[in-house]
């Protein structure tokens, strides 16, 4: 199930929920969760002592972390709003920025910002969680600060509040804290992503804070220089990025400013520290990069798999492609996966001339398909019984055979046009630009086709 929403745009969420578990190729319709207030940044869990539920926190009512519990999906997709939507917290800067996760059992723990560091100087760094059998809101030692329901636990950066709630407090520091994630340890105690800004926001430095039990210990791990990207004056508080990994939460990977061949380019490094809290080793996961290494990612539950790291390469001009930054942030996803062990991937290519679909037969079908922008509809691709069709209202590709038809969910298309329209996000929606051509490879083994379009698969369809 996947979760997600407009920029504030919008007062409601959108989701979609796959057929098949894990396989976000058979996403099914687009459903709706309508609220009063603009949302953004969706984070839900499902928690063991509350299995029937779904927890989705946000940044909502009031443009500050916001949660409701909603039903669990029914033989139609829907869910319902059975408690909330409720504020959690009122700071005093406008926008408060989160991070959540769970325990998986009876926790949303969740680290947050006084606002925005750009806006607030100095930036304080909070934490919290929620208990779902009470639903109330609680310190890190345990002392309750509020029913979420009653009313929002008040926060703010004033002298007073620190002597009041110093357990609140992960970092009250003179610079521009941020946040970037949020994780539990081996024992259970939470572990935070931070960097401190300075108040010009032209330094940058990355931060390992541990609870361990009595207080945060929080370790420098090193500096970031400015903002990363490649514009002045834009977006100062744009660190590079760092992450934890969640099954380890010693090893720490950040995004730092290097000397190489290529000059002075952002690589991702490994931070490995003790149970203490002290950085032990450090080791270089990128280097000598011709582009920018940024915003590394561990993929959640992927610990004893082949892939686990994955980070964005490339220059950033804007958050937004549009016609004054038409880059905008043109990035590729890199990762650390270095293939299955002794997996040897053999290909039975064949040519489209005289080639017939035969359920029995596997193969793989290489082809660039050229388009008309005119007559943007048809059969682009026939093999006998199986044919592969481009709807002209959808704009959406499809696969038809012995009578089905499996629409792809994604439109045949780019987002180019962007970079002739102004820099906004205030949901316009412009048409898709068409393609002159496209790479089209089909690859069918066991009763499964796969689909890629330009090297990205695009359908997985079990045919039947």
């Amino acid at each position: 199930m996947i979760f997600y929403s407009r920029h504030t745009d919008e007062p409601c969420f959108y989701y979609r929920i796959s057929r098949i578990p894990g396989d976000i190729t058979t996403l099914g319709e687009e459903k709706v969760i309508k609220t009063k207030d603009n949302t953004t940044y969706p984070s839900p869990f499902i928690l063991s002592d509350d299995p029937e539920h779904i927890y989705l926190c946000w940044r909502g009512i009031g443009w500050h972390p916001t949660i409701a519990k909603l039903s669990l999906p029914d033989q139609n997709d829907r869910v319902a709003v059975e408690w909330g939507p409720y504020q959690i917290v009122q700071s005093t800067g406008a926008r408060p920025y989160a991070k959540y996760m769970s325990n998986g059992k009876d926790k949303i723990y969740f680290a947050y910002t006084t606002g925005h560091p750009d806006n607030e100087n100095p930036n304080f760094l909070y934490f919290n969680y929620i208990d779902v059998h009470s639903l109330q809101l609680k310190d890190v030692k345990g002392n309750t600060l509020s029913t979420i329901a009653d009313g929002t636990f008040k926060v703010n950066k004033t002298g007073d509040y620190v002597r009041q709630y110093p357990s609140t407090l992960v970092d009250n520091p003179s610079a521009r804290d941020w946040v970037w994630q949020v994780a539990l340890d081996e024992n259970d105690n939470p572990v935070i992503a931070m960097v401190r800004i300075s108040s010009d926001k032209n330094s940058h430095d990355y931060y390992y804070a541990k609870w361990n039990g009595h207080e945060w210990k929080k370790t420098f791990l090193g500096n970031a220089g400015g903002h990363f990207h490649q514009t002045p004056n834009l977006e100062k508080c744009y660190s590079a990025g760092m992450t934890i990994d969640p099954s380890n939460t010693n090893h720490v990977y950040c995004s730092l400013p290097v000397e190489g061949k290529q000059g002075k380019v952002y690589e991702i490094m490994k931070f490995i520290l003790n149970e203490a809290g002290e950085v032990v080793s450090t080791e270089a996961v990128t280097q000598d990069s011709q582009q920018n290494n940024v915003r590394p990612y561990i993929i959640p539950d992927s610990k004893n798999t082949p892939l686990r790291l994955t980070w964005m390469y490339g220059n950033y001009y804007d958050w937004i492609v549009s016609s004054r930054y038409p880059e905008g942030y043109c990035t590729g996803i890199a990762c650390d996966f270095k293939g299955f062990p002794g997996a040897k991937k053999k290909k039975n290519v064949v040519a489209e001339k005289d080639f017939k679909f035969n359920p029995k037969v596997a193969f793989v079908l290489e082809q660039t398909v050229t388009l008309d922008a005119d007559n943007y509809q048809g059969c682009l691709l026939q093999l006998g019984d199986l044919q592969y069709y481009l709807n002209g209202q959808t704009m959406k590709p499809e696969v038809r055979y012995n009578g089905k038809v499996y629409p792809s969910t994604n439109i045949l298309g780019t987002s180019d046009c962007w970079k002739t329209t102004s820099r906004n996000t205030g949901g316009e929606w412009y048409t898709p630009q068409k393609y002159g051509s496209f790479k089209l490879e089909l690859e069918y083994k066991k009763g499964v086709l796969c689909v890629y379009i330009n090297g990205l698969l695009d359908q997985k369809i079990e045919i039947q």
